[in-house]
């Protein structure tokens, strides 16, 4: 498992995500990781996966568990 920061330009009103840090079994996993944690999303909180940054930043500690660590959210 990863360590992903996950990032999105596309909405950037209120009520959105900007980023988010999340472990991940790839690449492609992080990007389709819903800051919310949620495993289905349809909403304009976040991006759609075209649109998702993803940057590694390093191998998680054996035994975690794949989710969000923490999410950047902006309220109005």
């Amino acid at each position: 498992m990863n360590i992903y920061l996950i990032s999105q330009y596309e909405n950037t009103g209120f009520n959105t995500y900007d980023t988010a840090v999340v472990i991940a079994e790839s690449e492609e996993a992080a990007r389709l990781t819903h800051p919310s944690g949620e495993e289905e999303w349809i909403d304009e909180s976040w991006a759609d996966p075209e649109d998702i940054e993803v940057e590694l930043l390093g191998e998680a500690m054996e035994g975690a568990r794949a989710g969000v660590v923490c999410a950047s959210f902006h309220t109005g």
